[in-house]
């Protein structure tokens, strides 16, 4: 059953990464975006791809996509100037039999297909949900310098991608953001915002996301890794 669109979030400004474009790095046998292609292209629920970056970008990825020979890609189209913006305009591209939208960050190229599935199921029963784990450090809340909280530990969770979303549920969420002009750094923000209840699905810790420079040396690790793994 291909049920599910894949919005892949690839239009950031890698401000962090020293001028490098990000989704681009070379990461195993192909660039960080391709590997995160390659795993929405293995899982059985997505019917269909599509890219939000920025036009400069667009022959890279589509030469990557063809490379890889990615079936699922279905159109690549231009970000927005904010996150939310640039996932609404993927959202204009998506089938109209689609029943679920993924959004995924393109800087995730490790996610697993199979985790993948899992968020689909989830939210297919909950409306929503997305990929997390468990925090393992404990965490300060801090102000002026001084810690003022601490947070009790097992109830919080890293929040990954991608976030899964029943489609009436995540359009209705869009269009109540834009009603009242609001913008969300993250979709289940969104979703929460109508009263949407998100379900966190348990991922694990190699889904990480390429923001500094280091990060591509630490997928590199993982990436070798898991290829041992599989053999």
């Amino acid at each position: 059953m291909q049920d599910t669109s894949a919005i892949l979030v690839c239009a950031g400004n890698a401000s962090r990464m020293q001028g490098l474009n990000k989704i681009l790095l070379p990461l195993g046998k192909t660039n960080v975006a391709g590997n995160a292609l390659l795993a929405f292209e293995k899982c059985e629920r997505i019917a269909e791809i599509i890219i939000v970056a920025r036009p400069c970008d667009h022959e890279a990825l589509r030469t990557t996509a063809e490379a890889l020979g990615i079936t699922k890609l279905k159109a690549i189209t231009e970000g927005g100037s904010t996150r939310q913006k640039s996932v609404i305009r993927g959202l204009k591209e998506v089938s109209e039999e689609t029943k679920f939208i993924a959004i995924h960050d393109g800087a995730r190229p490790l996610v697993e297909p199979a985790h993948i599935e899992n968020v689909i199921k989830d939210a297919s029963v909950f409306g929503g949900a997305t990929l997390g784990v468990p925090v393992k450090d404990t965490i300060k809340v801090v102000n002026d310098g001084l810690i003022t909280d601490t947070p009790y530990r097992p109830s919080l969770y890293i929040t990954q991608t991608p976030q899964v979303f029943k489609k009436n549920v995540y359009c209705k969420a869009v269009q109540f953001a834009l009603d009242h002009d609001l913008d969300f750094t993250d979709d289940c923000q969104l979703a929460e915002a109508i009263g949407c209840k998100v379900y966190m699905t348990t991922g694990d810790y190699t889904n990480i996301k390429i923001t500094t420079p280091e990060d591509i040396e630490i997928a590199e690790l993982l990436l070798k890794r898991k290829s041992k793994e599989e053999i």
